[in-house]
């Protein structure tokens, strides 16, 4: 594929902007359903969400950060719970590029092909000849559902030395779905838990976690050389602000025919409070995406340099990844408590957003308060208390 034949990031994002009465119709079947609708993956797919981050020898498009930031931003405003699975899918596809081209041709030989997966070492691994055999159970896996692959970690018990973590690549069909995912917010994410039980994984599609994190071998193209967690914060933070304008963009639908009940208001947006309100939100949405933005920009001029990452370049990636998750939840915050007692009822948007982003502010990556320690600890000279920087 030539570059000529990959979509500009203003036609991406409109494409996606084109669908958001399809997403939006299918919201509250995903509420109810606990997955994304089938119908809404077959969009993704048809507008190249999956191809951003595929190499561009396996048809793909190998977007910058940026244009996953503009991408995410138009899916979240659709619905949250749609955008975050197709981020959550960049990063593990991202992941799968550090593998061996043998594994790589495997994994991509599936058009549009789907792969899910987690940082938790919440499983062992045994060296068998061959490879190595797994047992274990990931929960909080997004998108299982319509995944061909995961990717897993587990530790691997050596038969000297010491037990030391790894990433594999493994068909969705060798693990076992469990369908635990009822939860109170992001509930059409189909964040199921899944479990090996005694998977052989031959060796060349087991590697190092450290040599993930670090994006060492990343082959020919420079996006896939770069710190995992820069790359995936700069993956995810779109969502957070598409949840926030999506947020906005309800309440604003509502707010000229909506009464102050109990006042003299006949229109919401009347009232001096609702000016307030509406600005305060407004301004940290902006806020939001302006982190968003220079996360992305931060990504894409490193990649695009190829010069080595600093330890406080790390740190701010993981900040401005927490400052966009706190300011698009006040920001949504602030509108939802301005929405009434009418807007509990499941058929208005706004619950369904502020229960999504409330959720994602207790994600363990993305949770504000985590990324700012992390960040205060680096500028006042200590060492890094994670591997996940």
């Amino acid at each position: 594929m030539s570059s000529t034949d990959v979509p500009t990031r203003e036609e991406l994002v409109r494409r996606v902007a084109e669908l958001a009465p399809a997403l939006k119709k299918h919201s509250n079947w995903q509420e109810q359903n606990r997955r994304v609708h089938e119908e809404s993956i077959e969009a993704l797919a048809d507008a190249g969400v999956f191809k951003l981050r595929r190499p561009k020898r396996y048809g793909g498009y190998e977007a910058d950060t940026r244009t996953l930031v503009d991408v995410a931003t138009e899916i979240g405003r659709a619905d949250g719970s749609t955008s975050w699975v197709a981020s959550v899918y960049w990063i593990p596809t991202w992941m799968a590029c550090q593998f061996p081209e043998a594994v790589q041709d495997e994994v991509f030989a599936t058009p549009d092909v789907r792969v899910c997966g987690t940082l938790s070492p919440s499983a062992m691994a045994a060296p068998v000849d061959g490879g190595i055999v797994v047992n274990g159970k990931w929960g909080f896996i997004s998108g299982a559902l319509h995944a061909q692959w995961q990717e897993i970690i587990a530790i691997l018990v050596p038969p000297e030395g010491e037990p030391y973590p790894i990433m594999a690549l493994v068909p969705i069909s060798d693990l076992l779905i469990v369908d635990d995912w009822d939860t109170s917010g992001l509930r059409g994410t189909g964040s199921v838990s899944t479990v090996a039980q005694d998977v052989f994984i031959p060796a060349e599609r087991v590697l190092p976690l450290p040599v993930v994190l670090e994006g060492a071998s990343g082959g020919s193209s420079s996006i896939y050389r770069a710190p995992l967690l820069p790359v995936a914060s700069a993956s995810s933070v779109g969502t957070l602000v598409g949840m926030a304008k999506g947020a906005q963009d309800t309440f604003l639908k509502r707010l000229p025919d909506r009464k102050i009940t109990y006042t003299a208001y006949d229109s919401q947006r009347e009232a001096p409070i609702t000016h307030h309100q509406v600005a305060e939100s407004a301004l940290k949405i902006d806020e939001a995406g302006f982190h968003a933005h220079r996360l992305s920009t931060l990504v894409d001029s490193k990649v695009a340099d190829g010069t080595p990452w600093k330890l406080e370049e790390r740190a701010i990636a993981r900040a401005d990844l927490g400052a966009v998750v706190r300011l698009a939840k006040e920001g949504i915050d602030i509108l939802a408590g301005a929405s009434g007692g009418s807007s509990v009822y499941h058929g208005i948007p706004i619950q369904r957003i502020a229960r999504d982003v409330a959720a994602v502010n207790l994600h363990a990556l993305m949770h504000p308060n985590t990324n700012t320690e992390l960040y205060g600890r680096v500028l006042c000279g200590l060492e890094p208390n994670t591997l996940y920087i």
